[in-house]
């Protein structure tokens, strides 16, 4: 038997500054070793319709579900079954069942084998659903299925899923329902250790969730003398011993959902985590990575109920002289099945008919609801802005020059050198693509 998977890109356009997809390694990981496996990036290669293949499971996100979509229907008009999973299956099932021949709901580990020997027997069943469990408890990603496809060289790793935090437009918080798994620290470095690379990037939407497991995970990384980023909340910086210990293992830095820096906006998204001491908290708390030498991706929501015109050019000087190494302005987007947007239903302020992941009509990085201060195309203007002028080749320049991170030694400043300018340019190239391929 033989089974593909892919991993759909968001448009038509070739991403550049392509990472492993842990989604279809760690899903191939899964499956049982007398099943031959394949996989696809759609993100930058062809996906052989023709070739002969038992079954297709693609991993569906929100932005790739149009594709995702298009690439299921090719396969059942040859008769290949095809089943997806993932955030967005699990968040809208009724819309997902539509477009294949079985869904996954939920985390993959504990039914991936039963769907696989369902299909082995022609039964699949239309409906799996999991329940929200520790990545990988006992397999590891095939990594030799991202042999010779010219990724980056970072390895995707995964301690632990979800968060326990509860903000408003968040699709982690509703897909997770708040909850928080982490895998047993040994078997996360013995996959370390099974890999070859000493650049490691954890996936997991908030390593510090949890700070006593993130802690121990901290300890048993710092003889492996290995880099590693990951994505964190802004509260870590309470407890020392956790700064500590994090730095000591070869933290580079995080991705750290700042937001936004109007504490009425932090209310209304119930991002609580960023407003202890109130807003003026955020200096002595960056100062905090500073000194530890994090490289910081500081990642905000544009287009939340009290932003404005100022409000949004404030936030772009408040990146700027930060210097951060890195920073994503996310324009808001009502994500399905979170509270936002049920809120913004009720209002009657969603475009494009609810749905705008599948409108012909939506554009990559448009506002997708009518702000309350501007009108959805001031603020795809104003975010698209935000975005050019902070990755400018001058803002490069200017905000190499911290020598507490981005010029802290000469492997973070190569990092900051040579990442800054494709992160620019896949940046501006995905702004205004349609979603999918077939128009």
């Amino acid at each position: 038997m033989k089974v593909t998977l892919i991993y759909p890109g968001i448009g038509d356009y070739e991403d550049e500054a392509r990472m492993e997809p842990l989604s279809v390694g760690a899903l191939a990981g899964m499956t049982p070793p007398d099943i031959e496996v394949v996989i696809y990036d759609d993100r930058f290669e062809p996906i052989p319709y023709d070739e002969p293949t038992d079954l297709v499971g693609i991993t569906v996100q929100i932005f790739s579900a149009r594709r995702a979509y298009e690439i299921s229907a090719e396969y059942r008009k040859r008769g290949v079954p095809v089943i997806i999973g993932g955030m967005h299956p699990t968040l809208i099932p009724d819309e997902a069942c539509q477009h294949a021949d079985s869904i996954f709901m939920s985390d993959a580990e504990q039914l991936w084998p039963q769907v696989v020997e369902d299909a082995r027997n022609g039964k699949l069943r239309p409906i799996y659903k999991g329940e929200p469990s520790a990545p990988q408890p006992d397999t590891f990603t095939r990594f030799d299925l991202y042999k010779g496809k010219k990724y980056l060289p970072i390895t995707l790793l995964q301690f632990g899923r979800g968060c326990r935090f509860v903000c408003t437009f968040c699709a982690t918080s509703a897909y997770f329902n708040h909850g928080h798994h982490y895998r047993e620290v040994e078997h996360v470095i013995a996959e370390i250790e099974k890999q070859d690379r000493k650049t490691i990037f954890f996936v997991d939407d908030n390593i510090v969730s949890d700070f006593e497991a993130a802690k121990a995970l901290f300890r048993a990384l710092i003889p492996l003398k290995i880099h590693w980023v990951s994505q964190a909340s802004i509260n870590m910086t309470s407890d020392r011993e956790l700064m500590d210990l994090m730095a000591r293992s070869g933290c580079l830095g995080h991705v750290v959902g700042l937001e936004s820096i109007d504490q009425g906006n932090l209310r209304l998204m119930k991002k609580s985590q960023n407003m202890l001491g109130g807003f003026e908290a955020y200096e002595p708390q960056l100062e905090i990575l500073r000194d530890y030498g994090l490289q910081t991706w500081a990642a905000f929501t544009i287009g939340h109920d009290c932003d404005t015109p100022a409000s949004i050019e404030r936030t772009l000087e408040f990146a700027l002289k930060n210097k951060f190494t890195f920073a994503a302005f996310n324009l808001l987007l009502p994500y399905p099945g979170t509270p936002l947007y049920q809120q913004l239903q009720a209002e009657g302020r969603l475009l494009f008919d609810g749905n705008w992941w599948l409108h012909p009509d939506y554009r990559f990085n448009h506002a997708a609801f009518v702000p309350k201060h501007m009108s959805p195309e001031k603020l795809t203007e104003l975010t698209y802005d935000m975005r050019r002028t902070f990755n400018s080749p001058a803002s490069i320049v200017q905000r190499a020059f911290d020598f507490k991170t981005n010029m802290r030694n000469p492997y973070r400043f190569g990092v900051y050198a040579v990442y800054n300018p494709l992160f620019r340019n896949e940046t501006l190239k995905k702004q205004g693509i349609r979603l999918g391929h077939n128009q």
